[in-house]
Formats: structure tokens, C-alpha cells, sequence
């Protein structure tokens, strides 16, 4: 839209006059007709061919409720050339114009048994709680809201998730959270979660989201007993509620003002010791992996070595997942660990933990040779992660500590790696190639790089990975040689400027005689 904005000059008086004209002509021609599908179509094409930034003045003083009306019909055909049509001349009204001229048809939308209808009403009213001027006309009519909070309960996920979406909005002023939680709309909100345990956990959504928003609105859902009820549902006898109470809490915790809730009322303990307790729980793999996730979010977002030392039942446990068989253990274990790993305290939590860390360090090599390609991915993904150094972290410690990790992958990492790379799976290529990039800005990494045969011609030959994600991820790697001031010293002046002139050219690069050769062998 914006293009098409910028794009197009202003439409001059007379232009705008014929374009209104032009809509006012069709809007009487379809109020005359008994199947107006064609009329219909002429209007969604002439209003298509209004530039955005024009269509509030051709539309404005028009009354479009004949198309609202049209909406009222059983023929699909009709309904979405309404939908369409609606969709372009709503988004140039104001949201004030909209809910002073529209409000009635907008609530009726919101009942309309086609989903498409249901959707258009809901963004609308999105758009419309936005804005402090609008949002009080909807204040003043609860019924909107009450008609919104059910659409939670609507089949279509992406209804349910349009209005989560508008009543999140609404969370973000005063006014708007006093309504949700100070009438009756909290009854109401409490009767909708009464209907199915999907249903519920959508509630959770909207009550998480818009505790996520402030320390303020997190208050108001806290008194409300919405978040007390999910954290109850932490340690219920339902394993999979569980679950998917454990993903909702994980949500809350990526705010400051959320963690400090959560620890406030005990939850982390209470976490550490559902980790501690799953030894003993046959079910435990249906909830054990977003434990470890909300305790790696955790290390990222606050503290790993922190994490790690308050609550051992959680690095404990990734560690024994790690060299778990079950695919679904590793790979959780893989993630968690590349999260930690990717940070310099964590490195050194990891580093502690001595022999510990070797064995799985080991066990991620050998999923990266022969795993499951999706496992195989994951290691080298993480295996990248725990090697990179960023250019100020580069002491003599930590490059100690990443060369030391690398050799324990192989006896010969730099070929086991290139051999992964040569597959012919692009996600196996892109994830060498990611362990490349990032050991290419340590000096011990390009030594390697430059003690390794023709390795320097891998890494400027194009024609290796032709996908655009190996030719992004090659680019990545020439990129980080290039950009490291220790490259043309310890790779010498020659593969530097080649370097230089491949970073250049840029990742799509081709010469002309490749081109030509290519064409002579078509």
C-alpha cells in the first residue's frame, strides 16, 4: 500500500470528483438490481484502481450500508465481493467515522454466519479500539465487546485469533482495561472459557498477551484470578493441559515485569521441582521438554549462570536429555543448549561442568555426521551457536575455550564438517557451512581454514550450493572472513582480495564466462 502511495501523485479535485461520481453511480446501480454479483464486480475493480491515498476523499460522504445489507445473502459469491469491497473503503475511513457511521453493521458482522465477514468486523474494531476518540463510543456500547469476547469461541482458529488480537489492543489504555475487568465482561469472559479446554487456553492467550503489555495490566488479569487459575493448571492431573500451561507461562515470562511475577509467586521452584519429579512420571515426555524451555528462555532473558546454579534440576536435566534416545528429548536438549551456549556466560556454565559437557558435546557431533536430518540440523545449528565469539569477546580464554571444543568434536573436525557440507541436503549445507562462519573470525579457526587443502576453493567457488540459502549462508561466511582483522594476515593478501572482490559482487554473483558455458551446454 505504501508503494502505492509514494508511487502516485495526488489525485486533483476534478480526478476525485469522477472517481466519487464513478462509486456513487455504482452504488445506485446495485441498489437497483435484483443479482447484483456484476455490479458488484465493477465497483471492487473501480475502487482497486483508486491509489489508497485518494480513496478517503472519493469515499467520504458516501453511504455504503447497501453493501452491508448485501452481505445478507446465501449466494458465497455475493458475500465475498462485499467482504472485498468492504476491506478497501473501510481501511480509508477513520476508525471515528467508522464506529459513528457503521457501529450497528460492524456488530452485526460479528455474528455473520460466514467467517470472512466475522474477520473484516473484528479488524475493524481492532482499528477502532486504537484510537482514544473512537475507543469511547465502543465503551459506551458493551455489546460490541460482549459479541467480540465470544468470537474467542468461534471454530475457526483464525476468527479466535482476530478477536484475541482487538481486545489486546483495547488492553493498552485505561479505559479499555477497566472495562475488560471491571463490568460485566469479566463474567463474560469467564462463561466463554467455560465452553471447551481449547477455548480456555485461548482465554490464557489473551489474558497472557495483555499481561505482557505493562506491569499495570498484568495487575488488573492478576486480580482477576485468570492468571491464579493458569498456574493452577501447572501441576493438574491432566498431562497435556500441563503442557500447554507450561507454553502460557513460558509466554508471560519473556517480560521483566512477568518473571518477576512469576518468581514472586513461587513458580520457578515450583518448575524445578516438576523437573525433579518427572523421573518418576511415566507421562513425563508429554510436558518434561517445555519445562526446559521456559528455563532456557529463562537463562537468555535473565541470567544463565544464575539460572543454572538456583535451579541444577534444569541443566542437570538437558544434559541427561541430550544423550536421551527419544528424538524429541534431543532435539529440545539440541536448542536449549545452542541458547545457552550463545552467550558468554553461558559458555562458561557450560565449561564448567567438565567432563559432563564433553559427553554431550561428543553426542552432538555424531547426531551431526549420522543423526536424523532434522536432529543432524539442530546439532550443527547448535554447535554453531556455542562457537561463535563476537569480536569483542575474542580474549585468550575464551578462543582457548572455543578451539578446545572444536577438537573435541573429531579427530578431524575441519574434514567432518566439509563432508557434511558436500551433502546433498541444502539444510545440512547451510548448517556446515553456519559452523564455518562461526569459527571464520577467530584466528585459530582461519589457521585451520588456511592449513586445510583447497579449503580456500571451496569457500570461493560458487557453483558449490545453489540454492538461495546456500548462496546466502556462503556470502554469511565470506562476510565474516572479510569483516575479521586478522584475515589477511593469517590468510594471506591474495585470498583476502578475492575475498573482498567476492563480498562485493554480492551472493548471486555470475561471471559471464560461467554463463556462457552454461548456455553452450544447454
Amino acid at each position: 500500500m505504501k508503494a502505492e502511495e509514494e508511487g502516485e501523485p495526488p489525485a486533483s479535485p476534478k480526478t476525485l470528483e469522477v472517481m466519487a461520481a464513478t462509486i456513487e453511480t455504482l452504488l445506485e446501480e446495485i441498489s437497483g438490481v435484483e443479482d447484483p454479483i456484476e455490479e458488484l464486480q465493477c465497483l471492487k475493480t473501480a475502487l482497486l484502481s483508486i491509489p489508497v491515498s485518494a480513496l478517503r476523499d472519493a469515499v467520504s460522504g458516501q453511504r455504503f450500508n447497501v453493501i452491508f445489507s448485501l452481505l445478507n445473502s446465501n449466494q458465497r459469491e455475493q458475500v465475498e465481493l462485499c467482504v472485498a469491497i468492504l476491506e478497501r473503503i473501510l481501511v480509508a475511513l477513520s476508525p471515528v467515522s467508522l464506529v459513528q457511521n457503521y457501529r450497528v453493521e460492524l456488530q452485526g458482522g460479528l455474528t455473520h454466519p460466514n467467517d470472512t465477514v466475522k474477520i473484516l468486523a473484528l479488524t475493524q474494531i481492532g482499528r477502532i479500539v486504537e484510537n482514544p476518540d473512537a475507543l469511547t463510543e465502543i465503551l459506551n456500547n458493551p455489546d460490541i465487546l460482549r459479541a467480540v469476547i465470544h468470537c474467542i469461541r468461534e471454530e475457526k482458529i483464525a476468527v479466535a485469533k482476530q478477536a484475541i488480537q482487538s481486545l489486546s489492543k483495547l488492553s493498552h489504555s485505561k479505559p479499555g482495561l477497566d472495562k475488560l475487568f471491571q463490568s460485566d465482561l469479566q463474567k463474560v469472559m469467564k462463561d466463554v472459557m467455560a465452553t471447551s479446554d481449547i477455548v480456555r487456553y485461548r482465554i490464557y492467550e489473551l489474558v497472557v498477551e495483555i499481561s505482557s503489555v505493562s506491569p499495570i495490566s498484568l495487575g488488573y488479569c492478576a486480580n482477576s484470578s485468570f492468571i491464579s487459575q493458569l498456574l493452577g493448571e501447572l501441576t493438574g492431573d491432566d498431562v497435556l493441559t500441563r503442557a500447554t500451561a507450561i507454553e502460557m507461562v513460558t509466554s508471560l515470562a519473556h517480560s521483566q515485569h512477568g518473571r518477576q511475577y512469576l518468581a514472586q509467586q513461587g513458580i520457578m521452584d515450583k518448575i524445578s521441582n516438576m523437573i525433579r519429579g518427572a523421573e518418576t512420571d511415566p507421562f513425563s515426555s508429554l510436558y518434561l521438554p517445555g519445562l526446559v524451555k521456559f528455563f532456557g528462555n529463562l537463562a537468555i532473558m535473565d541470567s544463565p549462570q544464575q539460572v543454572c546454579e538456583t535451579y541444577p534440576a534444569f541443566q542437570n536435566k538437558v544434559f541427561e536429555m541430550a544423550l536421551d534416545p527419544d528424538p524429541v528429548m534431543i532435539g529440545v536438549a539440541l536448542d536449549t543448549l545452542g541458547l545457552l551456549g550463545s552467550t558468554v556466560e553461558g559458555k562458561q556454565v557450560l565449561q564448567k561442568t567438565g567432563e559432563k559437557f564433553k559427553a554431550v558435546l561428543l553426542r552432538m557431533s555424531k547426531l551431526a555426521s549420522s543423526g536424523a536430518t532434522e536432529l543432524r540440523v539442530r546439532s550443527l545449528d547448535a554447535i554453531s551457536q556455542i562457537l561463535t565469539l563476537q569480536p569483542e569477546q575474542q580474549t585468550e580464554d575464551l578462543l582457548a575455550l572455543t578451539e578446545s571444543w572444536f577438537h573435541l568434536l573429531s579427530k578431524h573436525p575441519m574434514d567432518m564438517i566439509c563432508n557434511i557440507s558436500t551433502q546433498p541436503f541444502p539444510e545440512l549445507h547451510c548448517g556446515a557451512l553456519g559452523i564455518f562462519t562461526a569459527i571464520a573470525t577467530q584466528p585459530w579457526g582461519q589457521k585451520l581454514m588456511i592449513s586445510t587443502p583447497s579449503f580456500m576453493e571451496f569457500v570461493l567457488d560458487r557453483s558449490t550450493g545453489q540454492t538461495k540459502e546456500a548462496k546466502d549462508a556462503k556470502f554469511e561466511l565470506v562476510g565474516a572472513l572479510v569483516c575479521s582483522s586478522t584475515t589477511a594476515e593469517i590468510l594471506g593478501s591474495q585470498h583476502y582480495i578475492r575475498l573482498k572482490t567476492y563480498l562485493r559482487e554480492g551472493p548471486y554473483y555470475v561471471s559471464a564466462v560461467a554463463a556462457v558455458s552454461t548456455e553452450g551446454a544447454e
